[in-house]
């Protein structure tokens, strides 16, 4: 296997951790809905694809929720509410600095949403230290989406095995691999730096 020149990370479950429940459980408590059935409603509704994909403004995303749950909040309120459920995977970035610190360029590659990115780069200093983003939101297109993938080519200018992509979904990581890039399906930090240690890149 070629030692690949850039490396694509996924944001969620791989750089840092999340968890919608802490969402549910404040947007109930100013609301109609029990946390279950907000939860369902952002995990399951097509709200958060929407959102993910540029469909919607956080404005308009903010607006449906609370028409869908009566949460009786400020937007402020909620984009606390619902972007500070992130928690940073030590060792992982840890793995990014070290990249960094070898000069091996490195990519965000996410299905997300502004708010989400905001409260990301307000809180995590790492998160500014990548090459670059392609974000599911600004490109209007969301993960195994053909059109994201070629925008990370784009954006790196290499393709094929050139970019090594790490991904958490199995879904994501064949997208990847079909485009002929070197691929990780993520499962644990230890796993994951034996893979880049086994390819000269720590």
């Amino acid at each position: 296997m070629n030692r690949p020149e850039a490396i694509i990370f996924d944001l969620g479950k791989v750089l840092v951790d999340f968890d919608y429940s802490i969402v549910g459980r404040r947007v109930a408590a100013r609301g109609r809905l029990n946390s279950a059935e907000v939860q369902h409603l952002i995990d399951h509704s097509p709200l958060l694809f929407r959102y993910e994909t540029g469909a919607m403004s956080r404005e308009e995303f903010y607006r449906a929720v609370c028409a869908a749950t009566g949460y009786e909040g400020t937007l402020d309120e909620f984009a606390l509410a619902f972007a500070d459920i992130f928690t940073p995977i030590a060792r992982m970035v840890e793995l990014h600095a070290e990249l960094r610190r070898r000069r091996v360029p490195a990519f965000i590659f996410s299905n997300t949403n502004d708010l989400a990115v905001d409260h990301i780069r307000g809180n995590f200093p790492f998160f500014s230290d990548f090459d670059g983003y392609v974000l599911s939101y600004e490109q209007r297109a969301m993960k195994p989406d053909e059109r994201i993938y070629q925008a990370v080519e784009t954006m790196t200018g290499r393709h094929e095995d050139r970019l090594l992509y790490l991904d958490d979904r199995p879904e994501n990581i064949a997208a990847g691999a079909v485009r002929g890039w070197q691929t990780l399906l993520h499962q644990d930090a230890q796993k994951t730096w034996a893979h880049f240690r086994a390819l000269g890149l720590v």
